[in-house]
Order: C-alpha cells, then sequence, then structure tokens
C-alpha cells in the first residue's frame, strides 16, 4: 500500500468515528429530551381533548355547564382579585330551580369545587379546623378580595368581600364568605375533575369571556 492510498483509509476511518461521535451525541441529547420535564402547559389548548369539554376559565353569563350529567345556566358571575390572583365564582341554576355555585381558579392548577349554600349552618371561620357531619376540616386560606359582578348574582356590581376556606377529607371542601358588609355565608363544596365539566358557551367556541 502505497502513501497515498493510506492517507485516503486512515482519513475516511477518521470521518466515520467523528460521524459516529456525532450520531451518539444527538441521540444523547434527545433521550434528554425526552425524560427531562416538560414545561408548563395549557390544559385547554386547541389540540388538546379537554379542549372539547370548553374552558371553565372563560364561562359567563348565559353558558350552560354541564356537570356529572346535570346540565346549569350561569345566571351571573363574580371575578375576584386579591393581589395580582384572580379567581371567578358563578351561580348556576338548575331545571328544578336549585342554585349552586361553581367556583374556577388556577393555583396553579386547574380548580373546579361546586358549592352548595347552607343557610342552617351557624358556624364561623377562624379556628384551624372545623368538625362537621363526623368529618374535620382544615383551615387552607383566608383574606380579603375586591369583585366585579356581571349578570344577575344578589350582589352589588363591585365591592369587597372576606373569606376562609377550608379543606376536608378527599374533596369535600368548607367556604366562608361575607360580602360588603353582610353576615358570614357557609357553604359545602365538592371538588371536581375537569373531565365531569363540559361547557356550552353562548356564543360558541370563539367567544371571548
Amino acid at each position: 500500500m502505497d502513501g497515498s492510498v493510506a492517507y485516503l483509509v486512515t482519513t475516511a476511518g477518521c470521518l466515520v468515528a467523528v460521524a459516529g461521535i456525532v450520531v451518539a451525541v444527538l441521540a444523547w441529547r434527545r433521550s434528554r429530551k425526552k425524560t427531562g420535564h416538560a414545561g408548563p402547559t395549557d390544559p385547554f389548548r386547541d389540540r388538546d381533548a379537554d379542549a372539547l369539554r370548553g374552558d371553565p376559565r372563560r364561562l359567563s353569563p348565559g353558558d350552560i355547564v354541564e356537570i356529572r350529567g346535570t346540565s346549569y345556566a350561569v345566571r351571573g358571575s363574580v371575578l375576584l382579585k386579591e393581589g395580582t390572583w384572580t379567581w371567578s365564582e358563578h351561580l348556576l341554576d338548575d331545571a328544578a330551580g336549585g342554585q349552586l355555585w361553581l367556583s374556577v381558579e388556577e393555583d396553579p392548577d386547574l380548580a373546579l369545587v361546586l358549592w352548595t349554600t347552607d343557610p342552617a349552618l351557624t358556624l364561623t371561620p377562624g379556628a384551624r379546623s372545623i368538625d362537621l357531619d363526623g368529618r374535620r376540616y382544615t383551615s387552607k386560606e383566608s383574606g380579603h378580595a375586591l369583585f366585579t359582578s356581571t349578570g344577575t348574582t344578589g350582589l352589588d356590581p363591585s365591592g369587597a368581600m372576606r373569606y376562609h376556606d377550608y379543606r376536608g377529607p378527599g374533596a369535600l371542601r368548607l367556604s366562608f364568605e361575607a360580602y360588603g358588609n353582610a353576615a358570614w355565608e357557609v357553604a359545602r363544596g365538592d371538588e371536581l375533575h375537569r373531565a365531569e365539566v363540559m361547557i356550552y358557551p353562548q356564543s360558541g367556541p370563539e367567544k371571548v369571556g
């Protein structure tokens, strides 16, 4: 083998080795991307299956909500703001004339809670835990917020409110709210999975809430 042929063979071998290293590095990078933690995503992005169920964050008066197979009309909505944190509560009417509240918040995950006001309860908030019907509810958070209301809620168009939320076993919740100078109102809550909620916007999916 003369010198030129030996040089070509050596060069070709080096190129093959370099190519192999490049392929190995690319494969390693791809594996790192697959096993790494994905960044935060919107659970209601257009191509997500959840998008077909509607976006609870865009609810407004006149919309229809189906919860666990029962349909409700959104009678009114309340937007609450405490510092930079915002959440909403929607007054729902069912076909039998009953009323419930649906709260929607991101903290940071989407949380949906169906609330039933219980005027018979004479409890007051403040204790670290409250025992009710054989279950213990532990204080989660409390504070003050500003609100604006739309539709029919029985509240002023805007004002201030106080709240104190308690977390019970499993999906059970207990909430105290007082709007303006009113007394505390107590509500029992049941946290929902978003798959249990279907939204039918009054103006179609392009509506902006």
